[in-house]
């Protein structure tokens, strides 16, 4: 038997790598998350959150929320105490005049005054100084409401800007297409120079439309950049949510939500003038030095005398109310205007829901059928070049009429899902 050979344990030993080939996967690995940002395109999502974070509305109602807080924690306090110093009894002629040693009655005077709040004034005053932190915190989401339809419009003009500089260049290409076929045609004598003229000039009518199409895409390229900071190179179809229900939509709107915090305000307001028919007491001690007689303390107490309150703190606190019923008239027909707003926008997009069906199902498509007609028709020599231009430029106008349909369709519906506020800034 031939001896079997014994099966002897490997050591594997890692090979050296290069330097320079770690510094390259260091690299490759630090720029991929780079390139997968190129890579991608620019979502509705994306613009919206960016232009909510630049927001310098929404800094400057933070700002303003911070102080209405600043102001709701003082207004809670006592006022703060009064330092008295004063010379009693100083005589003014004679020998001993302007002298404190002259006169027995006489007398160097030191004292503290203090304004009594009582506790339910201060924590009414507390109350308002809150109603309008929380008025002003409202402001903070009803900017960043506003920036995010701001974007989001934004975001949809540029988008749609793009596709239809995408149909104009598809017409200019085909008006250079048959531009060249005619010229060919010309060459061998089956074309006719009529022919030829008339695609030349449709050739500059579409690098025309182009161009202008083309300065309308970068002016809505720059308006969508206002809002979120960044070149748009290249956006994703904007993908609105599913719009609110009118309930919502009201509840949520910005404007109903200010005015519903006014009347949180002035209700507190109301509680601060009806106090204000209990005076607030002063309270004061002193003390007094005279020379060669004993020291003296003061003590006094002084207490405002309301001897008209029909007149003046009763006139004020009508006054408060009647803010009130002003506050509650805005608040109602704000949220009426909300509701009418929501009803228009909802008609507005099921009509315009409809009309894009319709206009796919009734003239899109039949100009596509006319178009593949148009071409068979000029591969037998019964249609010539300017009659498949116009086919096919027909056919490109309504598509780009689609367009434009699908444009005001997603504005209106980006109206109806970014104009109410966040919930948690609504609340």
């Amino acid at each position: 038997m031939r001896p079997q050979a014994s099966v002897l344990p490997v050591r594997l030993r890692s090979l050296p790598v290069p330097k320079n080939i770690l510094r390259a996967v260091a690299l490759a690995a630090a720029l991929l998350p780079a390139i997968r940002a190129v890579a991608e395109p620019f979502t509705l999502d994306q613009a919206v959150d960016l232009a909510v974070q630049r927001s310098q509305m929404a800094r400057a109602a933070r700002a303003g929320a911070m102080s209405a807080a600043e102001m709701a924690r003082a207004s809670g306090q006592q006022p703060d105490p009064m330092l008295t110093v004063g010379i009693d009894n100083l005589p003014v002629t004679g020998s001993g005049r302007f002298s404190t040693n002259a006169e027995d009655m006489t007398m160097k005077r030191i004292g503290i005054a203090q304004e009594w709040v009582s506790a339910d004034k201060r924590s009414a005053r507390e109350a308002v100084s809150s109603a309008m932190h929380r008025r002003e915190t409202v402001m903070e989401g009803v900017a960043a409401a506003d920036a995010r339809m701001q974007t989001a419009m934004a975001y949809i003009e540029a988008y749609y800007a793009g596709e239809a500089l995408k149909l104009t260049a598809l017409n200019e290409k085909h008006a250079r297409e048959e531009l060249e076929t005619g010229k060919g045609r010309l060459a061998t004598l089956s074309g006719n120079s009529a022919e030829v003229l008339g695609l030349t000039s449709a050739v500059g009518a579409a690098e025309d439309e182009s161009a202008d199409t083309r300065q309308q895409q970068a002016a809505a390229v720059a308006g969508l950049s206002r809002w979120t900071g960044e070149p748009a190179e290249e956006l994703a179809a904007p993908n609105v949510a599913i719009a609110p229900t009118s309930d919502a939509f009201v509840a949520a709107h910005p404007l109903v939500v200010a005015k519903q915090r006014d009347i949180d305000v002035a209700r507190q307001e109301v509680e601060v003038a009806r106090l204000s028919r209990k005076p607030n007491w002063s309270y004061e001690v002193s003390y007094g030095q005279r020379v060669g007689r004993p020291d003296l303390m003061s003590f006094g107490v002084s207490i405002p005398l309301p001897v008209a309150p029909a007149a003046r703190q009763d006139r004020e606190t009508a006054a408060k109310l009647a803010l009130v019923e002003k506050a509650e008239a805005d608040a109602e027909e704000a949220r009426r205007a909300a509701a009418g707003e929501y009803a228009a926008l909802s008609s507005d997009a099921r009509r315009l829901q409809e009309r894009v069906e319709r206009f796919q199902t009734a003239v899109l498509e039949p100009l596509k059928q006319r178009t593949a007609a148009t071409l068979a028709a000029y591969r037998s020599n019964q249609a010539s070049l300017v009659m498949v231009f116009e086919a096919r430029h027909a056919e490109v106008e309504a598509q780009r009429k689609v367009l434009n349909l699908k444009r005001d369709l997603a504005k209106t519906q980006a109206q109806l899902v970014f104009k109410p506020m966040s919930q948690g800034a609504a609340q």
